[in-house]
Formats: structure tokens, sequence, C-alpha cells
């Protein structure tokens, strides 16, 4: 029979997995929250310790480079120095209904505060429909108190924003955690929503290296935005000469 979650530790014992923080970069708009937190994993050097699979995922498998297909799952790593804990709740999809999204929730939170997890970060995308060049990183806390340190760290309360709020595990995590007394900090990296944006990730990643005192090598990630800002304005010259042919034949 299957399960409607499964969680698999790597391990005798998960107790010895004990971690401070959570960050939470899930599948979302613009891929933002993803970006900033794999790549944060990858420059750390953190370790997968836990597999998730649910039938509140899409109902489809990933098909990898060699043709093999794979059921989707989201994974845990862990990163842990003297100064630092980590758990990262990173994969494939989140939930494909609104039950799920909170069953699935409250999963990530069992087993955050099975690792002892005291703070939730959620990571995510915040879309504006228009292609900027200023990027704001917009923040939501499930305490006041934690407005200030989110502030010295750059990002910024905008009154309104967002005006739909945070769906999915970005959001419930918050709702959800502060019920179990966690502290929740969402920080959003503002982006069209039309491309993956790894400008905005850099944006986001800096604020939250910030919050956290690790200093995390960008290069790789910003090589990413530049790439993706010179496809931007081939695109924009595509679109321009686009027009001017139409415009052509007008008249």
């Amino acid at each position: 029979m299957i399960e409607d979650i499964s969680v698999d530790f790597f391990g005798s014992d998960s107790d010895d997995f004990s971690c401070d923080v959570m960050i939470e970069g899930l599948p979302g708009v613009g891929q933002v929250g993803k970006l900033a937190a794999e790549h944060m994993m990858e420059e750390l050097g953190a370790e997968k310790i836990a597999e998730i699979r649910s039938i509140f995922f899409p109902p489809q498998v990933l098909v990898d480079e060699a043709g093999v297909a794979h059921l989707p799952k989201n994974e845990i790593y862990r990163y842990a120095d003297e100064e630092i804990r980590i758990m990262f709740l990173v994969g494939d999809f989140q939930s494909g209904s609104a039950e799920g999204h909170y069953i699935l929730t409250d999963t990530y939170l069992d087993i955050a505060e099975k690792l002892g997890i005291k703070r939730i970060y959620t990571l995510g995308g915040y879309g504006v429909g228009r292609l900027i060049q200023d990027i704001r990183v917009i923040a939501a806390v499930n305490d006041e108190k934690l407005k200030e340190e989110v502030t010295n760290a750059g990002a910024v309360f905008a009154q309104d924003e967002p005006g739909g709020g945070i769906i999915g595990a970005s959001g419930l995590l918050l709702g959800l955690g502060a019920k179990r007394g966690m502290e929740g900090i969402c920080l959003m990296g503002e982006t069209s929503g039309y491309i993956v944006d790894p400008k905005s990730s850099n944006c986001l990643l800096a604020v939250l290296s910030k919050m956290l005192g690790i200093s995390i090598d960008s290069a790789k990630l910003q090589e990413r935005a530049s790439e993706m800002e010179v496809f931007l304005e081939r695109l924009k010259t595509m679109e321009q000469m686009k027009t001017e042919d139409e415009l052509s034949y007008i008249g």
C-alpha cells in the first residue's frame, strides 16, 4: 500500500542530525528561493540526510539525463560547523492540492521539531509582472519582534505586499510553525515571474547570509545572472526587430 507521505533518513539515528535553523527553498516563482538555497548548500558542502516522497506530489515521474525515470521527492540536507547547524529543505515539487500543502507542511515541521529547530527561514520569489533592475527583498515574519533584525539585514517590509499573501510551504511554515513556538522569517526576492531568475536569488542570498552570519561565495550565481542578462538583452532586441518589421508593412 502506498503511504501518503514517507520520510527516509540516512543513518540509524536521526537524533545525530540536530540543527538550529531550517531553510526552505522549494520550487516557486522564478525559482528564486530554490536557486538561493541550493547554491548555499553547494558552497557549504551540505550532506543529504533524508528523502520525502508523497502522493501529494504531481502524478508523474522525472526522467534523468540517462533516460531513467524516478519518482519525485523532496530532500533534507544538513550543514554543521562550530557556529551554526542548518537544515535545508529542497526538492522537486510542492503539493498539487490545498490539503496536501497542509499535510506536507506538518510533516516538514515534525522533522524540524525532531531536529531541534528554533527558527525557520522560507525563501521565494515575489512576482511583479515586469522586468526590474533594482531588486528588493520583501520580508514577512511570524513575530513582530523579528522585524528589526530582518530590516538591518537589508530586507524591507512593504505595506500591502505581497497583496495575495504567501502561498504554499513558504507561508504555511510561518503560520503553522508559530503554533509550535518556532520563529519564522520569509524572504522573497522581487522577480518578473516569467523566467528563472538567478539575479533575484543573488539578492536574496545576500540578505540571508547576513542574517545567518555566514560568508557565501556568490560567484557562480552571479555568473548565471550575467548569462540571463545577456539572454534578456537578445530577447529584447528580437522583440524590437519583430515590431519594426510589422510596422514596415503598415501605410
